[in-house]
């Protein structure tokens, strides 16, 4: 029996990888992997791993050292590996869409609260508590939403925009031929846009897509949303724009320094992250900790998913859902199957 060693383990991830198991013996590990846990691997056949873990080159030595040469991402995003030391050592596959709805609900969930105040009107009635002062919004019928990033989230989500009445605005480096929306250049949507909402990955042309620069060139009172990726915001750039009221507020389910913190209770501990505790400390910024993805339909899809996909690789010897990465010209390129 093949053995499975997944890091950074939750109990939600134990529940459903136990549901959907029948081949193999997982063992559950609830460090994050880095090159300082890699070891606990050992003696296991693949290895499983999420969003926070640090799969860098000095990690991956170890992997290939150990004989395993499978890394199975339970997620979509693979921007924490270091491909170009993965490359001949250890193949990596992921979970390319577990449920986008998952993460397009939450999303517009993130905008309905900070636009109606809904979590601070809840806390209020919970005190007795009745007055309506701070808590007016806006009607998002007819506003223009902004959509960067048109995959299958981006898409989900712009359903629900047109849902709502909203005039949907869009741009992606790929634009889709089939999707029934108005592409525009980035300076166009942010200089259209009331509403901003990323849906892209994180790579080398998205990273700090929205800059200072960018903000500059945004509506005053525009609000902003990433159930993407942190480092797609300049952090630094978005408090400037929130302190000047460029930014009428702002709904984060990522944050760009999220790996030391998210995912564990923090509540007994000094935040030492200066801008993650001004962030949380703004009355218009509403910041979850990366559960976008976090519905049970979708816990469900990432087990049989990851293990289908490992399946796959050692009863066939294919690759499912790869993530490849190949030098030309001393650049990676990255090629998706």
């Amino acid at each position: 029996m093949k053995k499975i060693a997944m890091f950074d383990t939750k109990s939600y991830d134990k529940i459903w990888f136990d549901k959907v198991n029948t081949k193999y013996e997982i063992v559950y590990i609830e460090s994050r992997l880095n090159y300082k846990t890699a070891k606990l691997a050992e003696g296991c056949d693949v290895v499983c791993a999420f969003v926070n873990d640090c799969v860098n080159k000095k990690t991956i030595e170890i992997l290939d050292e150990m004989g395993i040469h499978l890394l199975a991402m339970r997620c979509a995003g693979y921007s924490n590996v270091d491909f170009e030391a993965a490359h001949h050592r250890v193949h990596v596959v992921r979970v390319p869409a577990y449920s986008p709805y998952a993460v397009a609900e939450h999303t517009m969930a993130l905008l309905l609260t900070l636009n109606r105040k809904t979590h601070k009107a809840y806390n209020r009635t919970r005190d007795f508590n009745f007055s309506l002062n701070g808590l007016t919004g806006t009607v998002l019928h007819d506003k223009t939403i902004g959509v960067i990033g048109t995959g299958k989230i981006g898409r989900c989500f712009i359903d629900i925009c047109k849902g709502f009445g909203m005039h949907v605005i869009a741009y992606d480096l790929y634009p889709a031929k089939d999707l029934e929306v108005e592409y525009v250049s980035l300076d166009e949507l942010f200089k259209r846009s009331d509403i901003i909402s990323l849906h892209c990955p994180l790579t080398k042309e998205t990273e700090y897509i929205l800059s200072k620069d960018a903000f500059s060139k945004m509506k005053k009172g525009v609000y902003i949303v990433n159930t993407s990726r942190g480092g797609l915001v300049d952090t630094d750039a978005l408090i400037d724009a929130l302190n000047n009221k460029t930014v009428a507020g702002a709904g984060l389910d990522v944050y760009e320094e999220e790996a030391a913190f998210f995912f564990e209770d923090r509540s007994d501990m000094i935040m030492k992250d200066d801008r993650l505790a001004l962030l949380v400390s703004k009355p218009n910024v509403l910041l979850t900790s990366h559960q976008a993805f976090l519905a049970e339909e979708a816990l469900e899809s990432i087990a049989k998913t990851t293990l289908s996909n490992i399946e796959a690789y050692f009863e066939r010897g294919e690759l499912n859902n790869q993530v490849v990465y190949i030098t030309k010209e001393q650049k990676i390129i990255e090629k998706r199957d």
